[in-house]
């Protein structure tokens, strides 16, 4: 080893493919600034809206989940990525939580995946 890597680590991460949902979790009323510093629509009563925010693997269930939720309700899809497995909606707060709930019943019911519950702040 010569002695400019000496001190230097190399970490390998590794995902293992499971069928589950691992955060499913809705703000209430969430604070302007949450929406500015995320990108999503400003244009909303914050006082009657929520964002609902997922996560799952393997990663390209988001796209799956987006459907469901989009077709559920009245929610506006803020931002789903098919390589992390994130997915963020927003609308009413009784919309997004429908949305929510109903992707975890048919990802848990359906599919067989692993769900945790929905939390709410």
């Amino acid at each position: 080893m010569n002695e400019s890597n000496r001190n230097q680590f190399r970490i390998v991460q590794e995902t293992v493919a499971g069928k589950e949902i691992t955060l499913a979790h809705v703000i209430g009323g969430p604070m302007p600034i949450v929406y500015q510093k995320l990108g999503l629509n400003p244009q909303i009563d914050y006082h009657t809206s929520a964002i609902g925010i997922m996560n799952m693997t393997p990663p390209e269930s988001a796209v799956i989940a987006s459907d469901i939720a989009v077709k559920s309700g009245n929610v506006y899809l803020g931002f789903a990525d098919r390589f992390s497995g994130t997915l963020i909606i927003t609308g009413e707060i009784s919309e997004v939580e429908s949305a929510v709930q109903e992707i975890l019943d048919y990802f848990g019911g359906t599919l067989g995946y692993v769900t945790c519950p929905m939390t709410k702040r």
